[in-house]
């Protein structure tokens, strides 16, 4: 069975009505970076970060996985599906795939603000000040902010290393460390990218597909070319 490693980012979400950061109307135009998603922002000012990541469970409360998810997760009927998102929502695994890693945490996450190892399962409820962990210490989202390392980076590196399939969906390869990604893509694999905007790859690759489309509809495309595929093996 053919492995297909997807890495999925804001455009993917988009379409459930989920805001990005970083498009015309979105989160950074409410917001300033450097306070709701930064480490320093949290030592000096954590009320106001609880406050925009309780928000932003709230909405993630009423969104619904859109057809791009879906895809994705009916691609596990043929072939082995690893997902490697920047997204923080659980929208892939609502939609029914079971082979997620989030490389900037999760939404329905909090965790401990001194041992990054104690991490709870809180669904959609809010995190306030005073809310506190079994050690004693204020709980966080459990969120990768600028200025932290991605702790799973290594593991996403090893994952896209054997990949006979690489699917780039709503991301667009320029912010690091998940753009390297693609460097850990074996040479001979085939590689796919779904967004409106053709990015620039600065490697080569045996095959290189571009679908130009939103993620629903390159979504589409990608399982009907990839279903299609597998039926004549």
């Amino acid at each position: 069975m053919k492995k297909i490693v997807v890495l999925t980012g804001a455009g993917m979400s988009a379409e459930s009505g989920l805001k990005t950061f970083r498009d015309s109307g979105g989160l950074w135009e409410e917001y300033d970076v450097t306070v709701v998603a930064s480490i320093d922002g949290w030592r000096q000012d954590p009320e106001l970060v609880l406050k925009f990541y309780n928000e932003r469970r709230k909405q993630l409360e009423n969104a619904q996985p859109n057809a791009a998810h879906k895809a994705l997760a009916k691609l596990e009927e043929k072939y082995e599906v690893q997902i490697i998102t920047q997204n923080v929502d659980n929208l892939h695994e609502r939609a029914g795939s079971k082979h997620v890693l989030h490389l900037h945490g999760l939404l329905t996450q909090a965790r401990s603000s001194i041992d990054v190892n104690l991490v709870y399962d809180i669904g959609y409820k809010e995190i306030h000040i005073g809310d506190l962990c079994e050690k004693g210490s204020q709980l966080r989202p459990n969120i990768v902010w600028f200025g932290e390392a991605v702790p799973l980076i290594t593991t996403a590196a090893e994952i896209c290393s054997d990949a006979d399939i690489f699917v780039v969906i709503g991301t667009s390869l320029v912010v690091y460390p998940a753009a390297g990604l693609i460097d850990e893509v074996p040479r001979d694999a085939t590689v796919i990218v779904i967004d409106p905007v053709k990015p620039q790859l600065y490697r080569s690759f045996k095959e290189i597909y571009f679908i130009e489309e939103t993620a629903s509809n390159g979504a589409d495309r990608l399982f009907k070319k990839l279903m299609a595929e597998n039926s004549t093996v």
